[in-house]
């Protein structure tokens, strides 16, 4: 079990499954020292526990734990095309994507769910540059989605 692993473990969290890409792409990809996930959605289990807008439908509390979900199969993601998150450098950037009721304008904190989970799990590794963008429709209506960009250590 590398580092990052047991980290997550003393978190009572577990490493998901990778989701299955929605359509044409890739989870993941490698480029040099860099990885780029893909979109993360809020899947457990192959399910989104709860769709709709935030300020609406779902709480501003939820969609903060659900981008924690997200972040969490961020680094899935990341581990199916390195085989080690051991192998982590720092996380780069974060984008956070939340389907938002019209009136909604707290994204910054329903990301900080992915932020945060992203600073418990790997310590100054997991700080990094941000955006939280507000969105009309996210897919499956999920409420919010996280992609991340990691740079990986040369070994």
């Amino acid at each position: 079990m590398s580092a990052v692993e047991a980290k997550l473990a003393e978190l009572g969290l577990t490493l998901p499954e990778v989701v299955p890409p929605l359509a044409a792409y890739q989870p993941a990809v490698q480029s040099g020292v860099y990885v780029y996930t893909a979109g993360q959605l809020p899947m457990v289990e192959g399910k989104l526990p709860v769709t709709g807008k935030v300020g609406g439908e779902v709480t501003p509390e939820e969609a903060k734990e659900l981008a924690r979900t997200c972040a969490l199969n961020a680094l899935a993601a990341v581990k199916s095309v390195t085989g080690d998150l051991d192998r982590i450098a720092r996380v780069v950037k974060v984008v956070g994507f939340v389907a938002s009721a019209t009136d909604f304008t707290g994204q910054p904190g329903v990301v900080n769910g992915a932020s945060e989970l992203l600073g418990e799990v790997l310590g100054d590794k997991g700080v990094h540059a941000r955006s939280a963008v507000g969105v009309a429709v996210l897919p499956l209506d999920a409420p919010v989605e996280v992609e991340i960009q990691v740079e990986l250590t040369g070994a």
